[in-house]
């Protein structure tokens, strides 16, 4: 394998030298946050784009205050520290980057309340192509409830709550679904376990409110801006039913890692056709084209990294 670089609390280092202790918060108590953003290889230019880097890290720095984790870096700076690590490990290809603060005292309490300076900062980096290797999502309605918002919040993306995810997760796969879609306390509809869902009926898009206990998607925005500003299609954020879901035109996913990725069954119950729709395969091929760099118009959505 070929030496990794990682940023850890100040310093570009050799990946291997980075340890933490069993005794860390974050490790006995999940008490931490995170982020997860891509770079986007456009090999015609040989060139690697981040893609909103400062929106994901201005997102990052929120939840960190959420849960009192104090970070000594903007999100200009991040931003920076990010292209310099993706410089030194001298990728050329699609790369899944994943920020971390955490609380790294080793001292036994759940405690968030201390006196430090600053928490702990990493950030680390993975090659990735597809997240899951898949043209379209059969999905089943899961009987894990989403945390709400005055539990753990989703939308601070805190270490913790991604057991909630994991479990949804868990449970969709062992049945043999692709992936899961949670429900709210009210029984609305939330996401996915890392995604947020979109419906398309009678030439409407339609969303989850924040509301609705969902993390606010950074491809969730840009999906609504493409829809209205490329398609002309008109945007609503409004709960859901359940049976809104079966009774759709199209059901599709977006996410950081799942892109933009078409549900073409819920429940055993096919979305329309039972194939991916139209509108889904559109928003798909511009975002694909904004990601990459072949898109002026939203070329201010990247940062080139060589």
């Amino acid at each position: 394998m070929e030496q990794s670089y990682v940023f850890f609390n100040g310093e570009i280092v050799e990946e291997e030298k980075v340890s933490i202790s069993i005794r860390s918060k974050v490790v006995n108590y999940g008490l931490g946050v995170f982020e997860g953003i891509r770079a986007y290889w456009n090999e015609e230019e040989g060139q690697l784009y981040g893609f909103k880097l400062v929106e994901h890290y201005k997102r990052f720095l929120q939840s960190a205050k959420v849960v009192n984790l104090k970070i000594p870096y903007t999100a200009e700076e991040l931003s920076d520290i990010t292209i310099e690590l993706l410089r030194k490990n001298g990728y050329k290809q699609t790369t899944y980057i994943r920020p971390l603060a955490f609380k790294n005292e080793k001292n036994v309490g759940v405690s968030i309340d201390d006196n430090n300076e600053h928490d702990a900062v990493a950030i680390y980096l993975q090659p990735m192509g597809k997240y899951i290797d898949k043209e379209a999502f059969r999905v089943k309605v899961s009987s894990w409830v989403r945390i709400a918002d005055n539990m753990l919040p989703p939308r601070t993306k805190a270490t913790a709550g991604y057991l909630n995810s994991a479990l949804a997760s868990y449970e969709a796969t062992r049945n043999g679904y692709d992936e899961a879609v949670l429900l709210n306390r009210n029984g609305f509809v939330c996401e996915g376990p890392g995604e947020n869902i979109f419906i398309y009926k009678k030439g409407k898009l339609m969303t989850p409110p924040a509301s609705d206990d969902i993390l606010e998607g950074i491809t969730r925005d840009l999906v609504f801006e493409i829809a209205k500003d490329e398609l002309g299609i008109e945007c609503i954020e409004k709960s859901l039913a359940r049976t809104e879901l079966y009774n759709a035109d199209e059901v599709f996913f977006s996410g950081t890692a799942m892109e933009v990725a078409p549900v073409v069954e819920v429940d055993d119950i096919k979305v329309g056709d039972g194939k991916p729709g139209e509108v889904c395969t559109r928003l798909k091929d511009i975002f694909y084209d904004i990601t990459h760099g072949k898109n002026e118009k939203y070329k201010d959505a990247l940062r080139p990294v060589y």
